[in-house]
């Protein structure tokens, strides 16, 4: 194969590896939030130990491209990618991490009854999963212009966060909430504004790649 189909080639593998990767980091986000909702100390459990294929999917990547940066010596955007690349799957790495915590907060909790509706945390979980979406089809269209997107998103996150913190310390005052209760939740919505960031860096990293310039989105 000619240098430059192998180039290719090998770029489009490594975007796909990285969307399969975003896929299962997704996934990990959802069935987080499930397992909280739901109480569900097996599901939880599932996401802490599926956290260990998305560990390898980012080493398998990463190998990947240190090999095509030491054997094809890429350029221009082609090395933005390939750095774009090492950068989402260490962001999406992290990701799955704070979906895990969310999972180990349901194993510390036991199962207990959280039949008193949570507030604003499930419409925090669908907006960073959707936001994660849309940085990943950024990232596969080489789209500024919709990575930029994923910082207003994260203002939004942000604002939801700041009324699901309100809401939980007030349950708290009244007892409406333990403290053990409580903490928890705030935990997990705080793992979930966390996860916006973390977007939000992918956001920034793929404008890099598409623009060659590299700038804060939230300042």
């Amino acid at each position: 194969m000619p240098l430059r189909g192998l180039l290719d080639s090998e770029l489009e593998q490594i975007t796909d590896d990285v969307i399969r990767m975003g896929g299962r980091v997704e996934e990990a986000i959802r069935r987080s939030i499930e397992a909280l909702l739901e109480q569900d100390v097996e599901l939880a459990e599932r996401v802490i130990r599926d956290d260990e294929i998305i560990n390898q999917l980012r080493f398998d990547i990463e190998e990947a491209c240190f090999t095509l940066l030491a054997t094809q010596q890429p350029t221009a955007i082609d090395l933005r990618t390939v750095v774009t690349a090492l950068n989402i799957v260490t962001d999406l790495e992290r990701i799955a991490d704070h979906a895990k915590g969310v999972g180990q907060i349901v194993v510390r909790m036991g199962g207990e009854d959280l039949s008193v509706t949570l507030p604003k945390i499930p419409r925090m979980a669908d907006a960073v999963a959707e936001m994660l979406h849309t940085v990943l089809i950024a990232f596969v269209e080489n789209d500024a212009q919709t990575a930029r997107r994923v910082g207003e998103m994260d203002d939004e996150i942000d604002h939801m966060y700041r009324e699901v913190f309100d809401s939980i310390i007030q349950k708290m005052i009244s007892h409406e909430y333990n403290v053990r209760k409580g903490m928890n939740l705030l935990f997990a919505a705080h793992n979930l504004e966390r996860i916006g960031d973390r977007i939000t860096n992918i956001g920034e990293r793929i404008i890099f790649m598409v623009t060659g310039v590299m700038a804060e989105l939230n300042q």
